[in-house]
Parts: structure tokens; C-alpha cells; sequence
């Protein structure tokens, strides 16, 4: 059953794919694949990307490749409504310098995590997302307390939706408790998957959208659980989480980036290699990946 959740007044619904970064043997990046990526996705069910996000390395590039990265996508996506960048940065106004490029590229939303040069307070995360959202753009948050240390309860969640400051958030603590809470507190905020092996557990507490990893390799499959598990047919939706779950787990490891990029080698994209200071994967951790990808082609996952 395919169910519309994207629209272009709501870009920020439906499968939008954190995209790994093609990057050639000298670690440079290679906008050419990159795009070709993009159109790729679109084509095999996804709804829209998110450039420079974690798993496209954002951390690691200069400005000048970040920027470029985002024009990438909006032209090779054909509608900067389906674009989503990650604006993540030390400082607030570095954050809306970025959000300010993503809408003189046409982009449709972006992404923010919480301030994360430090473990802010409840005052900062609200200054710094009222700050990013005055730039315009309707702005996403991430919550990743894991990574960033600083948690978006489902509370202060509610209180940056009241105060305008966004529309959504990508949930990645894997707490799926959270989405009946912050249905209560903040019906009107769509929740998104943030974590690609809770896909199925947030999908049937109400989410409308999945910021994903795993459709890098196999966005096929993906978008077919997707799309069932929102629309509560479990009965396609169970079977497949099953069989994927073995990848899917990968997004939730510190070593996401080069798992999803084996695997996109593995099925025939181009995925390549990470930037320092991340490093290959060890003998055990490619051979776990490798064995569970090629499974999954097996079985006829694309």
C-alpha cells in the first residue's frame, strides 16, 4: 500500500535518505556520483534527501564542499522542496548562515541538532533553535543525545513546537516510549524515525516520516517496509523488518558511515571511503556487513 506523506508543504515527510558522501580513492568528493545518487534514490521510492548530515561526514568538510554538496542535491534532486540539509554547527549563527544557503538553494526545510559545543542548557537549545528558525526555513530538530549529550525531551520538544521554532523532530534516542508522550504534549509535531532499526516500532506509534540510512544500499526494500509499516499493514511490514534488521542495526553503531558505504559497494553504488579521523572498518565488522548484505541480495532486497 503506498501512502503520500511527503508533500511540498510538509518536505520534511516521508523517506527523506541521509546520504552518504561518494568520495573518490584521494578522499575527495565526487559531486558527479553524488548527484547521479540523488536521482538514484528519488527513482527507487525515496522521497527526498538530507545532505550533510552525520552519515555524509558534514563534520569533515570544508565550507566550500559543504555548500556545494547542498547545490549538488537540490539539482539533481529537480525539486529543492525534497532537499533537507543538516545545518549542524558550533554556533548558533553558524547554524543559520547554513540554514540561510539551504534557502538561497531552494531547499524546502533543514535539519538541527542542539547546540553541541558544549552540554547546553534548556535556555541555549531554545535561543539557538528561535535563532535558526528566524532564518525562515521551517527547521527539523535531532534529537541525538547519545552523540550531542543534550537531550530533547518530549517536554522541551513541545515547548520549541509552541514557540514556532519548529516542525518536526528526527527522534534517534531509540526510545519509542517518547512518541505516545510527545503525542500528548505536541499532537501537531510530526515525529520522525530517526533510527533505522526502531523503523517499525515508531512507525506504528504515529510517525510520518524516516530520516534514514539504510535505503543508501537498498531503498527498494526500504521504502516498501516503510510504507507498509506507516500504513499498519503488518503483514508485509513484519517479514520485512525481519529480514532487513540485521542491516538496519548498523545506523544505530558508531561505525554507521562505513557499514552503509560497504554495503552500497556491495549492491553496485558507489559508496567508497571515509574520511579520518573515522577509519576503515575492522576484518569482523566488514565480514558482519558483508555477510548480511549479500544475504539480503540473495533474498532480493534492492
Amino acid at each position: 500500500m503506498n501512502v503520500p506523506l511527503w508533500t511540498a508543504d510538509r518536505p520534511w515527510r516521508g523517506i527523506m535518505v541521509a546520504t552518504a558522501l561518494p568520495l573518490r580513492a584521494d578522499l575527495s568528493v565526487d559531486h558527479d556520483a553524488y548527484a547521479t545518487h540523488v536521482r538514484w534514490l528519488i527513482d527507487h521510492g525515496c522521497d527526498g534527501v538530507v545532505p550533510n548530515g552525520s552519515l555524509g561526514e558534514y563534520q569533515t568538510l570544508t565550507e566550500a564542499e559543504r555548500a556545494q554538496v547542498v547545490r549538488t542535491a537540490v539539482a539533481a534532486a529537480g525539486d529543492g522542496a525534497r532537499v533537507m540539509p543538516g545545518v549542524a554547527a558550533y554556533g548558533s549563527a553558524e547554524s543559520r548562515r547554513w540554514t540561510e544557503q539551504a534557502a538561497e538553494a531552494g531547499c524546502g526545510s533543514v535539519l538541527l541538532l542542539p547546540p553541541n559545543a558544549y552540554r547546553a542548557d534548556e535556555a541555549a537549545v531554545r535561543a539557538h533553535y528561535a535563532e535558526v528558525a528566524s532564518a525562515g526555513l521551517p527547521v527539523v530538530a535531532y534529537n541525538n543525545p547519545i552523540d550531542t549529550k543534550v537531550d530533547l525531551t518530549p517536554a522541551l520538544l513541545a515547548g520549541l513546537h509552541d514557540e514556532g521554532s519548529i516542525v518536526a523532530v528526527k527522534e534517534f534516542s531509540g526510545d519509542v516510549r517518547r512518541a505516545y508522550e510527545l503525542a500528548e504534549l505536541a499532537p501537531e509535531l510530526d515525529l520522525l524515525i530517526g533510527a533505522d532499526d526502531v523503523l517499525l516500532e515508531l512507525a506504528v506509534a504515529g510517525a510520518v516520516g524516516w530520516v534514514a540510512g539504510y535505503p543508501n544500499a537498498f531503498p527498494d526494500s526500504c521504502a516498501a517496509l516503510f510504507r507498509a509499516a506507516v500504513a499498519g499493514d503488518l503483514t508485509t511490514a513484519l517479514p520485512l523488518y525481519r529480514a532487513l534488521h540485521p542491516l538496519l542495526r548498523w545506523d544505530s553503531k558508531t561505525e554507521f558511515v562505513q557499514a552503509i558505504k560497504l554495503s552500497m559497494d556491495l549492491t553496485g553504488r558507489h559508496g567508497g571511503p571515509v574520511r579520518p579521523p573515522r577509519t576503515p572498518l575492522t576484518a569482523a565488522a566488514a565480514d558482519a556487513v558483508r555477510e548480511a548484505t549479500e544475504k539480503g541480495v540473495a533474498e532480493g532486497h534492492r
